[in-house]
């Protein structure tokens, strides 16, 4: 059983990316659980004195949260019956990276799944504050799914490497499901420094081999002219339907994850796109 977390805002934006998660994973038993966050000004009187620690008098927020939460899984049953699925709901005073990682403690939640918001007539990934914070923070893998993405089954999927950290098989899992369930490809992208591989970095090419020896791998080196700009030149080379990459401390893919970065790198891309967490083990 698959535990998902789907944060929403209620937008459409939000739901084309419960969309994606439920035919995701379609075939095999999984809980979503549905969450919206909120956090009213405090300065409001009438939230003060109406708080969630006054049980008793009830939550107006949080009521009318609830409300949206059942008419959205409602709307979420109507279109997909699915006797596998379960759907729960939660509105929750707090931010959304605390709640996230509350409830992924509980259920040991496998994977969270948000939108993203894309720009206009732009191929590109802009990532807000929350889903930002969430890929700092969580210790979850993430998927996020561009506005307006129309689903295509994972079935290509490209995965940029700079072989400079050694994978474990516990890191990849949710990674090895989603291939196992779609029959998925993997292209593995190094980005080339001109030089040859180090013994280390031959070695951890050597172990992701042996983790994803279940999908059928391509290798690709491309120069170093930057890991966006090769990541962009790939994808006009061959269509892929995922991306994957691991935001493991110590190269250079950590700093694509700082926030300031995260909002403008510019990534040219309009497929759901996977954020493995690093995995201190």
């Amino acid at each position: 059983m698959k535990h998902i977390i789907i944060p929403t805002d209620f937008s459409e934006n939000a739901y084309n990316a419960i969309r994606y998660a439920i035919q995701l994973f379609k075939n095999i038993p999984a809980t979503f659980h549905l969450l919206h966050t909120y956090t009213p000004p405090i300065f409001q009187v009438e939230y003060v004195f109406q708080s969630p620690h006054q049980d008793s008098l009830g939550d107006p927020y949080q009521i009318e949260a609830i409300k949206q939460l059942e008419a959205l899984r409602k709307r979420l049953q109507e279109e997909f019956e699915n006797p596998e699925h379960n759907i729960t709901i939660r509105a929750a005073f707090n931010t959304l990276t605390d709640e996230i990682q509350k409830i992924s403690d509980y259920v040991k939640a496998d994977l969270v799944i948000m939108g993203t918001q894309g720009a206009t007539n732009a191929r590109e990934i802009l990532f807000g504050t929350n889903a930002t914070q969430v890929i700092n923070k969580t210790t979850c893998p993430l998927i996020a799914v561009p506005s307006g993405f129309e689903y295509v089954a994972p079935k290509s999927i490209l995965f940029p490497t700079d072989y400079e950290v050694g994978y474990k098989k516990e890191q990849l899992q949710q990674l090895l499901d989603i291939t196992k369930m779609h029959g998925s490809s993997i292209d593995v992208l190094h980005i080339s420094s001109g030089y040859d591989l180090t013994d280390e970095q031959s070695q951890n090419k050597q172990k992701l081999q042996v983790i994803l020896a279940q999908s059928e791998l391509i290798f690709n080196d491309l120069p170093d002219n930057g890991v966006i700009e090769a990541i962009n030149q790939f994808q006009t080379k061959k269509t892929m339907s995922f991306l994957v990459m691991v935001r493991n401390k110590h190269t250079f893919f950590e700093r694509m994850f700082v926030e300031p970065v995260i909002k403008k790198i510019g990534l040219q891309i309009d497929i759901p796109f996977m954020v493995i967490p690093y995995v201190d083990k």
